[in-house]
């Protein structure tokens, strides 16, 4: 599978999508404009790789709709060098545009013929995370905390604490919480006790998994 001219001007076409919907950070939408999302999905989706909706992958999952990626992107706040953990690898189209903005991504997936697959995949198309990791994403990844970004790119029922632990002060956790609609939730570490919150509005995920596989 190439990246061709007519998938660029697709390209330019959803960005041009996204910011009539708002999304306004510059980084967010130059780095949708590169990566190739036609190359992180199945092949029988591939026509309809650049319209604004999620699709499905491999285990039951999904990619996400891009705005949802642009979105969620864009409240992390990232700027370059930002120590960033991702909760749900997925396809590793959400990690491509973490990279692609030089955040340091550690990222990791439970399940793993989607693990197995995306470790092997985003080096291919030159994208390499710091760490990918088959694990709980509902304990975080304590050895390399604190973060400046957490994000999670399923729907958790809850927030899970070793997450909100596990940022610095001054990092944001951008998390959608609920079962089968989830409100898109902002944690912003104040000190070491207090955390600013912020909701943005309905979304709809795939769950977050735990002790699986």
């Amino acid at each position: 599978m190439r990246d061709t001219t007519k998938h660029q001007g697709l390209r330019n076409r959803l960005v041009n999508v996204l910011i009539k919907k708002g999304i306004t950070d510059k980084k967010v939408l130059q780095a949708i404009k590169k990566i190739p999302r036609h190359l992180f999905m199945d092949s029988s989706f591939i026509d309809f790789a650049y319209q604004d909706k999620a699709f499905p992958i491999l285990a039951d999952q999904t990619i996400s709709q891009p705005y949802t990626v642009a979105f969620q992107t864009q409240l992390l706040a990232i700027v370059p060098k930002s120590k960033v953990l991702e909760i749900g690898t997925g396809s590793g189209y959400q990690t491509a545009v973490l990279l692609e903005m030089k955040a340091k991504v550690f990222s990791i997936e439970r399940q793993q013929e989607l693990f197995k697959k995306t470790k092997l995949f985003l080096p291919k198309l030159g994208y390499k995370p710091k760490a990918l990791i088959f694990g709980d994403g509902y304990i975080g990844l304590k050895d390399e905390a604190p973060f400046d970004g957490i994000i999670v790119t399923a729907g958790a029922p809850f927030v899970p604490k070793p997450l909100l632990s596990q940022l610095k002060i001054g990092g944001r956790l951008v998390i959608p919480v609920g079962d089968k609609v989830q409100i898109m939730t902002l944690f912003i570490r104040k000190s070491e006790k207090e955390f600013e919150k912020h909701e943005f509005g309905d979304f709809r995920f795939v769950p977050m998994l735990k002790e699986k596989n």
